[in-house]
């Protein structure tokens, strides 16, 4: 197989800028429409603040401490109000079906699936500048010293998540059981991303050193390169005929 030479990498890098261009313009479509409406966000935001105070409610303190509760709240919390968002990426586009004109514009499939990925990671993202804070409130939790390597944990898990989502919500859109169907195939999936961020959480929340977590973010990591990949190249399986 020949190597790539320097011509070859300079003919592909304006098909990438014309992909990254092509998603960037779809994410922010979706987000101008999540903006006016602000309905999946608002139900996302309610949902994980309910949950909150729910385990909070419930919580014993003198059985269980809040740095050993705290990171399985966060993350179960994070999981499932993540699905609203990732249900909603392809729900806006079944009315008058819209995603019929989105596949037949001049744009590549793997663009379409970026730009819904980016519009839904931005989605997650917010929810969690929201719910982390509050999850600090809650439980009196310092996170100031770990405040970077917290965020470091919560995007890595926030880019696996919504690889794996955005796929399985444009497969499930167009079920008739939408929304019992994407929580199905997708929560399987999220379960490794979910154990790696609730560990590496745990540990920075117990004063444990940041080099620990080490192994933890390598695998968030290794789980990103491999799903965004895969999910990308997967995605136009998933819209042919």
């Amino acid at each position: 197989m020949p190597a790539l030479t320097l011509p070859h990498i300079e003919m592909r890098w304006p098909l990438v800028a014309n992909i990254l261009l092509s998603a960037w313009l779809i994410a922010r479509k979706d987000l101008s429409i999540e903006f006016r409406t602000r309905s999946a966000f608002l139900s996302a935001v309610v949902f994980s603040l309910l949950g909150l105070v729910i385990f909070y409610y419930a919580w014993d303190p003198t059985a269980v401490t809040a740095t050993d509760l705290a990171p399985g709240v966060l993350w179960i919390i994070f999981t499932f109000s993540g699905l609203l968002g990732l249900h909603r990426s392809f729900g806006v586009e079944t009315a008058d079906r819209a995603i019929d004109a989105l596949l037949a514009s001049p744009v590549s499939r793997e663009a379409i699936f970026l730009g819904k990925a980016i519009a839904n990671l931005i989605f997650v993202a917010a929810v969690q500048a929201i719910a982390i804070p509050a999850l600090a409130l809650f439980y009196n939790l310092h996170l100031g010293e770990v405040a970077a390597p917290l965020i470091a944990i919560a995007i890595l898990a926030a880019i696996g998540l919504v690889a794996v989502g955005t796929l399985f919500s444009a497969m499930a859109v167009n079920t008739r059981l939408a929304e019992l169907l994407l929580p199905m195939l997708s929560l399987p999936f999220f379960v490794p991303i979910v154990i790696a961020a609730a560990q590496a959480t745990s540990k920075l929340l117990s004063g444990r050193p940041v080099v620990e977590i080490g192994a933890w973010l390598k695998l968030l990591l290794a789980f990103d390169i491999v799903f965004v990949a895969a999910c990308t190249l997967a995605y136009p399986f998933t819209v042919e005929d």
